[in-house]
């Protein structure tokens, strides 16, 4: 998290520009400007807190729709004079009912990227009543024998042409062959990677 007093404001006046992302999607969400004051309430509630400059005061955003931006990490750029706030988004962030301010869809690919990382997660922190947890602490043989299973069922379904089907099963799979990585130490990057050079033969 960023440190307060190695931040710049007094280029802008007293205020930072502050881009907040989806943490789930990576997709920018607003853009607001923050204060001092604002951005230590921001720390304090885990709400993204904004300086409002028309009201001269400081809102948190949803505190009228409801739709909370929930703080997950800040970054500050390499002047310390902006800062990139990642956020889980409780419902539509722009005041037209769109999911972005700046007329972004909502696209969960990158939510591969998240899950992977949970998953590495679970991993080291094991807790408790996670089924994800449970497969780590059965071992790499239960984890192997999961991925072969999930590939069965896939290829049922695939041959049955049942599409809700497919879906769930490819969707078992996934997640079983992102445990199966994790388990042996090979990062999601390792993959794309792959994929990246073969395509550009």
């Amino acid at each position: 998290m960023t440190e307060i007093d190695k931040l710049n404001f007094d280029k802008n006046n007293g205020l930072i520009p502050s881009i907040v992302v989806d943490e789930t999607t990576s997709q920018v969400l607003m853009l607001g400007f923050m204060n001092r004051e604002s951005l230590q309430k921001t720390i304090d509630t885990k709400l993204v807190t904004f300086f409002s400059r028309s009201r001269k005061s400081l809102w948190t955003k949803g505190e009228t729709s409801g739709n909370y931006l929930k703080l997950s990490k800040i970054l500050a750029d390499c002047d310390n004079d902006a800062l990139l706030i990642f956020a889980k988004p409780e419902g539509p962030t722009c005041h037209t009912g769109n999911y972005s301010c700046f007329g972004i869809e909502k696209e969960n690919l990158n939510f591969l990227k998240y899950l992977f990382k949970l998953i590495q997660s679970r991993k080291i922190e094991l807790p408790k009543n996670s089924y994800t947890s449970k497969l780590f602490q059965e071992g790499t043989n239960r984890i192997i024998q999961k991925v072969g299973e999930e590939a069965v069922e896939t290829i049922i379904a695939a041959k049955n042409n049942d599409k809700n089907e497919i879906i769930n099963e490819v969707s078992d799979l996934i997640y079983h062959l992102f445990v199966m990585l994790v388990d042996r130490e090979i990062e999601l990057e390792d993959i794309t990677n792959k994929l990246t050079e073969r395509h550009a033969k």
